[in-house]
């Protein structure tokens, strides 16, 4: 299984260092910092959140992109969850031409798990609704450029120590997405970005992890023959949270 993901992670990078040689692209270096928390309440309802903060420039000269993320989950299952919310995103421009864009992002989602003695593999399908304001004349408008944006994640956890990952256990993290543009005011970036990342992750309780590790991200720009290829160090802290009585 490790050389599966391996592969999975060389062939992912390879294929953007082709196109990074092939088009015009910029290279940039970046730091994520994220926090995803679900909180079951009953045994099918309850609140996922996630926050981001992002830099850019040197990996933290300045300040990227801020998200913040809500949503109710409907639990199918233990293994199977629906999520339907809103994110409030703030791109943050860079010099002083242009300001700071907001953008607000209704979103839903399936996300199914499904745990193997030797790893853990989870998948998400998400939709989102994108309202990103325009700029005209350097200046904010009332106005906002609208579309869709199709997802699709899975993360693959390999523990380091014994056959599952519980407290206390190291693992190796992989997970690969897709992002795909939709909506009449995509022309010629359909293909919106994908994001690789393999890192080492600790399981701290059975409610609390986090890993750190190497993200690629490439991304397709609206003009279409431009692209940017970004290096980051992404650390993400994961915590679930169980209300339910007797548990």
């Amino acid at each position: 299984m490790l050389k599966i993901v391996l592969c999975i992670a060389a062939i992912t990078l390879a294929s953007a260092e082709l196109a990074f040689a092939q088009k015009e692209t910029e290279v940039r270096e970046q730091t994520w910092l994220g926090y995803f928390n679900q909180t079951r309440f009953t045994k099918r309802s309850g609140l996922w959140v996630d926050l981001h903060y992002r830099l850019t420039g040197n990996f933290t000269d300045e300040r990227s992109v801020n998200i913040a993320r809500v949503a109710y989950i409907y639990y199918i299952s233990d293994q199977v969850r629906l999520m339907g919310g809103y994110a409030y995103a703030k791109h943050f421009s860079h010099g002083t031409a242009t300001p700071d864009v907001p953008e607000h992002r209704p979103w839903q989602q399936i996300q199914w798990f499904d745990k193997k003695n030797g790893f853990n593999l989870m998948q998400w399908f998400r939709v989102e609704q994108r309202y990103r304001r325009t700029v005209a004349a350097g200046e904010l408008t009332d106005d906002y450029n609208f579309n869709w944006r199709l997802r699709y994640n899975f993360a693959l956890t390999l523990p380091l120590k014994g056959k599952q990952v519980v407290a206390k256990t190291p693992f190796l993290f992989f997970n690969d997405e897709i992002h795909i543009n939709a909506g009449k005011e995509i022309v010629n970036n359909y293909f919106d970005q994908n994001r690789a990342f393999l890192g080492l992750g600790y399981q701290f309780t059975s409610h609390l992890n986090a890993h750190l590790g190497y993200m690629n991200v490439f991304q397709q720009l609206p003009a279409g023959n431009r692209y940017v290829n970004i290096n980051a160090i992404r650390l993400f802290v994961f915590h679930n949270i169980d209300l339910r009585k007797g548990d």
